[in-house]
Formats: C-alpha cells, structure tokens, sequence
C-alpha cells in the first residue's frame, strides 16, 4: 500500500493526472472568488491511489465550491455548471456558493469557503483543490488531512455536535466501504 507523508503528496498525485488537471483549469477559468474543487474529486484520488488502483473510480459528480455573499442568487450556479460544461461536456458539474449554503444546513452564516467545509459532514470530504492564477496548485483542508490519508470516515467536529445523525445517514448509504475495503469507517453513537 502507497503511504502519503502530507499536502504536497495529494498535489502531487492531482498534478499527475491530466483529467483533474483540465477541471482545475476549466475551473479556474470561471474566476469566482474562493474557488474550489472538493469532496470526491480528492477523497478518491486519494483512496484510488492508496488502494493500489489502476483505474480511478468514477465520481457520480465534480464538486465546485466558491464563496461570493454579494450574490447568493441560487440560478448563478447553474450558469456556471453550464458553462463549465461548455468547456467539458462530459464531466458532471455541481457548483455551489457556499456563502448561501449555511441556509440549507440551519447554520449561522460561514465566513469563507474554508469555514464552510469545517460545517461538512465527515473530514475526508472536507479537503479541496484549486489551481492560482499563476497555474500552481493549491490544498485547502481545513480540518486537517490525518483522516483522509488514514482513509477514516469521521464525522467534523460540527456534524458530531450538530448533526450526527445526518452523518450517519450520509455514510451509511454512501457505497465507500465496497469500492475501497481498506476504509475505516466511523460511525458514533447517538449521544443521550
């Protein structure tokens, strides 16, 4: 099994795979502030590569966070899927503002988009990528990145003392534990 000592590992491995690369261009061609690729599109890279995976597993979609509270119009984030789509049509695009996500979630209002990914559901999701306007790649993992290259499914802080049981919800319908057996996956008990 592959072992991963950080950050510069994870960027390593997204730099090496063209695909990723040509999202995180497309991406970076939009311009929206705090912009960033998250969730699946790093979480199984990782455990793709850590499982010793020839092929990557598929993602059901690529998510885009941005953080922009001057406009929290919903109907933007699909302009943008369209037109990310328009650059590559056959990825499956799902763009959201974070800045009006918190209304979704019954949170108070995040503050940036790394704030937003602290109020996740579980820390290996909870780990983005983007690519600077000087072409560099960029790791944002607010919550640390222990549990994604320990490949442990844990809940945020937030989720174990706001929403457990929307956690164990999520990781119980989630197919993770078939498509990578070496995953841990935590689930606690409901507290009294």
């Amino acid at each position: 099994m592959a072992v991963f000592s950080g950050a510069d590992d994870v960027l390593r491995l997204v730099e090496a795979d063209p695909w990723r690369m040509a999202v995180l261009r497309a991406v970076r061609g939009l311009g929206l502030p705090d912009c960033w690729v998250c969730a699946g599109f790093v979480r199984a890279l990782v455990w793709d590569h850590l499982h010793g995976y020839d092929e990557a597993t598929s993602l059901d979609d690529v998510d885009v966070i941005y953080f922009d509270d001057d406009n929290t119009d919903k109907a933007d984030e699909r302009l943008y899927e369209e037109r990310l789509a328009e650059v590559l049509a056959q990825v499956p695009w799902s763009v959201k503002n974070q800045a009006r996500m918190h209304r979704r979630n019954g949170d108070q209002p995040y503050r940036d988009t790394s704030d937003a990914l602290c109020h996740w559901l579980e820390t290996p999701t909870a780990v983005a990528v983007r690519m600077d306007d000087d072409k560099q790649l960029e790791l944002l993992a607010s919550l640390g990145l222990d549990d994604l290259l320990a490949m442990r499914i844990v809940p945020t802080p937030h989720a174990l003392n706001q929403r457990l049981s929307a956690y164990r919800e999520r990781v119980l319908a989630r197919p993770w534990a078939r498509q990578w057996p070496d995953v841990e996956i935590q689930i606690p008990k409901r507290r009294a």
